[in-house]
């Protein structure tokens, strides 16, 4: 699966889980596009938003999108 992770200067980074995720880790392990690996902190009642599969990239209708919240936005 394919993540958004919150960036300081790129707002939103899209970013790969490399590793299962089990509730109450405290750690999510992703790889992000330029490679980079990475244990991400997280808050298991916030874990980050999911990314929409590519097929939907620049869909004219928000409404298609399988997720919709702001980095999907941003995305398409």
């Amino acid at each position: 699966n394919r993540v958004w992770i919150p960036d300081n200067e790129e707002v939103w980074q899209s970013a790969e889980i490399t590793k299962n995720y089990k509730a109450g880790d405290r750690f999510l392990h992703v790889q992000l596009e330029d490679g980079t690996e990475l244990s991400y902190p997280v808050d298991p009642a916030a874990l980050p938003p999911l990314r929409n599969p590519d097929i939907l990239v620049g869909e004219n209708d928000l409404t298609a999108l399988s997720y919709l919240h702001e980095p999907a936005v941003l995305h398409n």
